[in-house]
């Protein structure tokens, strides 16, 4: 019994006590008396009956052991001055499971250990990030208690992983696979802390530790795959170089084809006459002579190409 609703009692009841006592005193005096002690008995005792539920609490109530299901949600609330407020955080809480000391929950090493589809003894650091489900906050209280974290998150999440991890090679787990091990631990943990109104949100598979041997041929594996793609895309870059080189170089004796076919006598003699135009209007009046015949063609060997025909 909250300890103001006890003193607002008494009070009352001695106020009774001095109404219905002999009349030692003036009628005056017992009046004063009487109503002074009833009013602020009344005052302790509704105010006894105030219950503050803190930002990201939940309030469940108790009256005599006996638990309601109505809780009371963050704010101010008045009820019966005999009830019990117990407040329950439904926060986004994080349990860790880690190897490393002083870094979860327990001060000590609390990696999981679990066993691979092929045999293998690995250990994970987990965290799990769950929040208590407000409409089960009181089936919560009633059935399991405040420590609900340690009596169901902490075995469920640890079920989960080995559950999960027995079904995948170590070598998947530490690379190929890691977020379909994820996704399977999540998928359990959120059926089992379901069932007991709890709402899991996530899974953080943090670390992962082999034993040094199947670590270091894991590490000698991916490399060599990583090397042999990396040769594939070089082959792969040079072959589309190579055909590259080939194009330009069709491209090339293609243009030249065309440039040879064009070149005739008379449009060479009419670009050579272009040519000494331009250089009789040029600001120097420099003048270069190149040998010609009689028809001012310039001594080139333009029938090279019918020759050889």
């Amino acid at each position: 019994m909250p300890k103001l609703t006890l003193i607002g009692i008494i009070i009352s009841v001695l106020s009774l006590i001095i109404i219905l006592a002999p009349k030692k005193v003036t009628k005056t005096e017992i009046t004063t008396l009487s109503i002074g002690g009833l009013i602020l008995g009344i005052l302790l005792i509704v105010g006894s009956g105030m219950r503050i539920v803190n930002a990201g609490n939940i309030g469940v109530q108790t009256f005599f052991g006996n638990v309601k299901d109505k809780v009371l949600d963050a704010g101010i609330h008045v009820v019966n001055p005999l009830i019990k407020v117990t407040q329950m955080s439904i926060r986004t809480q994080a349990y860790t499971m880690s190897g490393v000391i002083e870094e979860g929950q327990y001060k000590s090493d609390d990696a999981i250990v679990a066993l691979t589809s092929d045999g293998v003894s690995i250990k994970l650091d987990v965290t799990v990030w769950f929040h208590l489900i407000k409409e089960n906050a009181a089936d919560v209280y009633k059935n399991i208690g405040m420590d609900y974290t340690e009596k169901i998150v902490r075995p469920a999440a640890r079920t989960a992983v080995r559950n999960a991890v027995v079904e995948f090679k170590a070598e998947d787990i530490y690379s190929a696979k890691r977020n379909d091990v994820v996704q399977n631990m999540e998928s359990q943990l959120e059926s089992d802390l379901g069932k007991r109104g709890i709402k899991m949100e996530k899974i953080l598979l943090r670390n992962v530790i082999l034993p040094p041997l199947i670590s270091r041929a894991i590490d000698e594996k991916i490399s060599a795959l990583q090397d042999a793609q990396k040769m594939e895309f070089v082959l792969q870059k040079e072959e589309l170089e190579a055909k590259r080189k080939e194009l330009e170089a069709k491209g090339i004796a293609k243009s030249q084809t065309i440039i040879a076919d064009s070149l005739t006598e008379s449009y060479l003699t009419w670009y050579y006459i272009q040519a000494l135009k331009g250089l009789a209007g040029s600001e120097n009046n420099a003048f270069v002579i190149a040998p010609f015949d009689q028809k001012l063609v310039p001594l080139l060997n333009v029938n090279a190409k019918e020759n050889k025909k």
